[in-house]
């Protein structure tokens, strides 16, 4: 695998290619400049196109599924949601070097926060769970249940167990692994979600949601996007806030024990299984991975 790449089975995607296929294929914006944008993100490598447009191609085969899931549902998510989300505005034909569907989306302004420098943490994770609630709220009775298309993000914990168990033997001697392995067992005991499945967007975390002017803006990348178990959407209450506004996130959303409890396992889980995986090509998952797992270690659940 070369050191640019994540993946095995990462395609080769550069500006001379995304021109290739935004010309072929798009004519209409064959003249907007092409610029990459720097992202941590591991899925879809993204171009801005003109200014007001980003163009996001899977690099590999696992994230084929998401440019049609996004095209299908996000456009009928959008008017419900009380913040700007991820809008795609064409979608693009499989091609021999990019063998899967892509799509071109608005560009959204604002940018990431960074975990610890943020102005307003509890202004920030009420309207953080403000977003989620409402999400969760929306009909999911004909959306698509966890799978591939969003890297099984709503599942019962149970059929996460293999992964961390194999991420566990590799980050011997790097993590506490007899204090996460303790903690990732006191996850799987909690209670199933025993409730109808709901809307959820899977990968909440500082890359997916922007600011301006210190206030929450948009939230984008809905790769992880299904109906499952909310407690997934949990996750930035360790990689993402502190201990007083991870509270008014569970507040806001009114998460009962059992939830709490499996979103604790999720993001235990996610952390552990990202960071044997990324650990040379991705510095940015790495250390969020280490403060997830350290965040969580701190504040064990009685």
């Amino acid at each position: 695998m070369s050191a640019d790449k994540m993946h095995k089975d990462e395609a080769s995607i550069d500006s001379t290619l995304v021109q290739k296929l935004v010309a072929s294929q798009f004519p209409e914006w064959a003249d907007l400049t092409i610029t990459p944008v720097p992202s941590a993100g591991t899925d879809n490598a993204l171009y801005r196109l003109g200014q007001d447009m980003v163009v996001r191609l899977p690099r590999m085969k696992r994230a084929a599924g998401q440019a049609t899931k996004d095209f299908e549902w996000l456009p009928k998510l959008a008017p419900h949601l009380p913040l700007a989300i991820s809008s795609p505005l064409a979608l693009g034909d499989p091609v021999e070097d990019v063998p899967w569907n892509w799509t071109i989306c608005n560009w959204l302004p604002g940018v990431p926060p960074t975990v610890g420098e943020i102005a307003d943490e509890i202004q920030l994770a009420a309207t953080l769970a403000g977003f989620v609630q409402t999400l969760h709220q929306i009909d999911a009775t004909s959306g698509p249940r966890p799978g591939i298309h969003n890297f099984g993000r709503g599942v019962p914990l149970a059929k996460r167990d293999s992964y961390v168990r194999a991420a566990l033997t590799e980050l011997t001697g790097i993590i506490d692994v007899e204090a996460a392995t303790t903690e990732w067992e006191a996850a799987l005991e909690a209670p199933i979600w025993a409730n109808a499945p709901v809307w959820v967007h899977g990968d909440l975390q500082a890359g997916n949601i922007l600011l301006r002017d210190g206030q929450l803006e948009a939230v984008i990348d809905f790769g992880g996007l299904g109906v499952g178990d909310p407690a997934v959407d949990l996750l930035p209450a360790w990689n993402l806030f502190g201990q007083e506004a991870r509270e008014v996130y569970r507040n806001t959303l009114e998460v009962d024990d059992a939830t709490w409890a499996r979103g604790r396992g999720w993001a235990l889980s996610v952390a552990l299984i990202a960071l044997p995986y990324y650990l040379k090509t991705n510095p940015e998952i790495v250390a969020s991975s280490h403060h997830v797992i350290e965040e969580l270690l701190k504040s064990r659940s009685p």
